[in-house]
């Protein structure tokens, strides 16, 4: 199997740098998977999970916080809000941040409150969801 870049880029940093042989992540439109030389593509990423599938047949998951990818010239490159390995996610935190943003959404004063704690569960959710896949 052929192999292609990965770029993801936080913020903070760039989150990973390399080859891999597959990726599947979450668009808007539905769960798009991605080989060695795919199509040109851009697409707009929500909270969801991305599965990372080495050449090794090794697989890691992590959580993306909204973003972007485009595929071109064989890579891959993601800009993503934020992103975590699923074993470097802290559950209990993401526990708490459920809580948290399910407690805004029903104190919400206002439209701009509600999308916030909207967001901030949606994130809390999926990094749950990902961070049990250690």
């Amino acid at each position: 199997m052929s192999n292609f870049n990965l770029k993801v880029i936080t913020p903070e940093k760039i989150f990973y740098d390399g080859e891999v042989a597959q990726l599947t992540v979450r668009t808007t439109e539905g769960d798009e998977g991605f080989l060695a030389h795919h199509i040109n593509y851009c697409a707009i990423l929500p909270s969801g999970e991305m599965k990372v599938k080495f050449s090794d047949g090794s697989i890691k998951f992590a959580a993306i916080s909204m973003g972007t990818i485009k595929f071109s010239n064989n890579t891959a490159t993601i800009l993503a809000s934020a992103c975590e390995w699923s074993d470097e996610i802290d559950l209990e935190w993401a526990k708490r941040s459920e809580e948290d943003a399910r407690k805004r959404l029903q104190e919400h004063n206002s439209d701009q409150e509600f999308k916030y704690a909207d967001l901030k569960l949606k994130r809390a959710l999926n990094r749950i969801s990902v961070g049990s896949k250690k």
